[in-house]
């Protein structure tokens, strides 16, 4: 790419990065990052950890929260309950974000342990999640068509002892096609709200798709800038090879 000055700037919210960052999702804030530089945009990330301050969600574009350990949850539950209404303002108002697993349940109405004690949501999202008392887990590849135009397959791996249930206001981020998803009955997987995405999808979710990188950051330009924005072309090929590859022995044709 020739080098050029940057048009855009962009700030990348990253929520309790020391506590939410489970099965690598470190990797999507790698992506964002990267992927926003080698189009000349410039991009700052802004660690968003316990005690921070509330109107900071004020100054990012971008919002990402990745997945934990119930006991992580719980610290992170704590301190976020008292900044719920900032986050959602944001989301309300589009930011786009990516909420992973242990994020993606924080923005329902409750979590339910497998001892049965209720951890209270954000209910930003129209959903629930139960635990199985017995701790089985929903594990392995999986493989969505997503509910979003223009989209590619999306393709991660899921490692969740909860089970999420859909409200009527709530959409799938898409269907089931290898997989467990949201909670191994219904064939939805992970829920869009305006521009927020939540997901049981690890892996991390965005070296995989980079197509839906693209999306979060075309959407969060958009959203700043108040216009439509066309983003220069990457070679990607070598993600397109490693996704039909793993789509391939899944059995899946892309």
């Amino acid at each position: 790419m020739k080098n050029k000055s940057s048009t855009h700037n962009l700030t990348i919210g990253w929520l309790y990065p020391d506590l939410m960052n489970t099965y690598g999702d470190y990797g999507n804030i790698v992506v964002l990052t990267k992927r926003s530089q080698w189009r000349n945009i410039d991009v700052k990330v802004l660690k968003l950890s316990i005690g921070f301050n509330p109107n900071d969600l004020k100054k990012c574009d971008l919002l990402f929260m990745g997945g934990a350990q119930d006991r992580q949850q719980q610290i992170v539950s704590s301190d976020l309950s008292k900044k719920s209404e900032f986050l959602k303002e944001r989301i309300e108002k589009s930011t786009p974000g990516l909420y992973i697993c242990g994020a993606y349940q924080f923005l329902g109405k409750y979590y339910e342990e497998p001892n049965g004690n209720i951890i209270k949501g954000l209910e930003i999202f129209d959903l629930h999640t139960t635990n199985q008392a017995d701790g089985k887990r929903l594990i392995g590849n999986i493989i969505i068509k997503p509910n979003i135009e223009n989209s590619e397959l999306l393709i991660g791996f899921e490692n969740h002892g909860g089970r999420t249930y859909l409200g009527a206001k709530t959409k799938p981020l898409g269907n089931v096609k290898v997989g467990f998803g949201n909670n191994g009955e219904d064939e939805t997987e992970g829920a869009i709200y305006k521009e927020s995405i939540g997901t049981y999808l690890h892996g991390p979710i965005l070296p995989k798709n980079s197509w839906l990188a693209d999306r979060l950051i075309k959407k969060a330009i958009e959203n700043k800038y108040k216009r439509t924005i066309n983003l220069e072309e990457i070679d990607d090929s070598f993600e397109i090879k490693a996704r039909n590859a793993i789509a391939k022995s899944l059995g899946i044709k892309v």
